[in-house]
């Protein structure tokens, strides 16, 4: 009996050929995967629950965003490569955080990883928010500017959906916030 696969790609020498396109993706996918482990070589990695929160507020505050906008629990391990932007933060297991604010639950994996700069996280991996029964993963979150009053966060796809900024915000960022824009 013939397989499916024997019909379906002729041989030669005895040896299936795959179509170029087949081909092509799995040349793609292997040097993605390549320069995925790449993508961390001459990091700034710090271990521990209290180094790693520091450093997360320390970048999230950096960029220009409210410290409660990523609240990652039992941090281990983060890392930032300055020369491309990428970081990334692991945690002990997988969280779910309600913003009360927003109405919004959101999914965080045991590692969240993204490409930072000025006002802007994208292609984040790692992080998907609850909309309606489905489960939508978030790729960027960024800050509307020049008055930063507005994050959006986009899907890959790009739909985006903005919220107040305030409603990621500690009270004492709310406050201070509050007290800027009043004068």
């Amino acid at each position: 009996m013939i397989s499916s696969f024997a019909t379906a790609f002729p041989t030669i020498s005895g040896v299936h050929q795959l179509p170029r396109s087949l081909l092509h993706r799995h040349r793609k996918m292997s040097t993605t995967n390549k320069s995925a482990a790449d993508e961390r070589a001459g990091a700034e990695i710090v271990y521990g629950a209290e180094e790693c929160h520091r450093q997360s507020v320390e970048l999230l505050q950096e960029l220009g965003f409210p410290k409660g906008v990523m609240p990652l629990q039992n941090l281990e391990e983060c890392g930032r490569v300055r020369e491309t932007g990428f970081v990334w933060m692991k945690q002990k297991a997988p969280y779910e955080h309600f913003f009360v604010n927003t109405g919004t639950r959101v999914s965080y994996a045991a590692e969240v990883t993204a490409y930072v700069e000025k006002s802007r996280m994208k292609r984040m991996t790692g992080i998907k928010s609850r909309q309606m029964f489905l489960w939508v993963p978030i790729a960027e979150m960024s800050l509307e500017e020049p008055a930063a009053s507005k994050i959006t966060f986009k899907t890959p796809m790009g739909i985006g959906k903005s919220f107040p900024v305030t409603a990621f915000m500690t009270d004492e960022e709310k406050n201070k916030y509050l007290l800027e824009k009043g004068n």
